[in-house]
């Protein structure tokens, strides 16, 4: 199995930069999301990796051989897209052995690779229907298998799940990382959706208007954003922002769209100058019952999930908060609610969006 670097990678259409010099390394057998809003970048920079679109400038290797000039046939990677791309004359079995069928592969060996690849996806009885007697989940499947049996060093995902519904989506997903598993070959998947990106990744590489964000596991991009769009962008429901001023020496945070409610913040590597003007992120899920710190708030609605309740509140004509509430259910609209959290939870961005550390 191959990793994968891309050194200053940049393309351009034109005047328009669009990948803006992408660093980055995806080592062998590791499950890789990129993750952005549209437009970052995302599906650009995954067919260049593939070959569909050329680079600009920088260097792309995959294990360890450059691949910037090699044709994407002999660049040992496979690609499933969005749009199944099934021939819809063929059988399941037709479809997954052509590629095999094309490169010159004997018939015993085309059999045996499809009958393998339809073990893996649970395809077995599937294999003499064609396309349009196929549910979404189960065309998405064939298309993966067509995949697998081309043994691909790197296979690259361009948002599969896009078209399927949401119970499909969930079991897809499950699908994906169990075949993961079972392969062991590493992946590269592009989506739009961070859940995808939380539930899926070994490692995710946030993209913003054609540039990295952030790289890291989910977890750490959960609780370690660099910047005020990682935060906002990884964990749902999406974490909280309140404008503040730094004051006390450092040791607390003043908000003036909360009635001037003051707030003491951790010790920090570098304390901002009293006035300084930052923003303060706090997850729905940082606050807690007997936190040392609190907001007092109006409740303005609950949403009941089950086995999650939140409440958003707000002060005054300020910002609605999103507030994981422990599943209280005797908490009401209209009611006055003191939201505590853990002053070491709120993380401080400085006016440029960077982290305060």
């Amino acid at each position: 199995m191959s990793g994968l670097k891309l050194r200053g990678v940049r393309k351009s259409f034109g005047a328009i930069e669009v990948i803006k010099g992408v660093d980055l390394d995806i080592e062998s057998k590791e499950f890789v999301v990129f993750v952005g809003p549209s437009g970052c970048g995302k599906s650009t920079l995954l067919r260049m990796i593939a070959g569909l679109e050329p680079i600009t400038a920088g260097d792309l290797e995959i294990g360890g051989a450059r691949m910037n000039d090699v044709d994407p046939s002999k660049r040992g990677i496979a690609m499933v897209f969005q749009t199944y791309a099934l021939y819809p004359h063929m059988t399941v079995r037709e479809n997954m052995g052509f590629a095999l069928r094309f490169a010159g592969v004997a018939k015993p060996e085309i059999a045996r690779q499809v009958d393998e690849a339809a073990r893996i996806l649970e395809l077995g009885p599937l294999m003499n229907r064609r396309p349009k007697e196929l549910s979404g989940g189960q065309r998405q499947r064939v298309a993966i298998g067509r995949a697998i049996v081309r043994h691909p060093q790197v296979f690259l995902f361009d948002e599969p799940l896009s078209n399927l519904d949401a119970e499909l989506r969930v079991h897809m997903r499950i699908e994906l990382a169990r075949l993961h598993k079972e392969l062991a070959t590493t992946i590269i998947y592009v989506t739009h959706d961070q859940v995808e990106a939380m539930t899926l990744a070994d490692k995710i590489v946030v993209l913003r208007d054609g540039s990295v964000a952030q790289v890291g596991t989910p977890l750490q991009l959960y609780d370690d954003p660099d910047n005020l769009f990682v935060a906002g962008f990884i964990g749902s429901p999406k974490m909280n922002f309140l404008s503040g001023v730094v004051a006390a020496g450092g040791s607390t945070v003043r908000l003036p769209d909360y009635g001037d409610q003051s707030i003491p913040v951790a010790a920090l590597r570098s304390r901002p100058a009293d006035g300084t003007p930052v923003t303060v992120g706090l997850r729905p899920d940082h606050f807690k019952r007997g936190g040392a710190a609190h907001l007092d708030l109006n409740v303005e609605l609950i949403e009941h999930l089950g086995s999650e309740t939140y409440a958003y509140a707000r002060f005054g004509k300020g910002e609605v908060l999103t507030i994981a509430t422990q599943n209280d259910r005797d908490l009401k609209a209209g009611a006055r609610l003191a939201a505590h959290f853990d002053p070491a939870s709120a993380l401080l961005f400085d006016a440029a969006g960077q982290r305060i550390r």
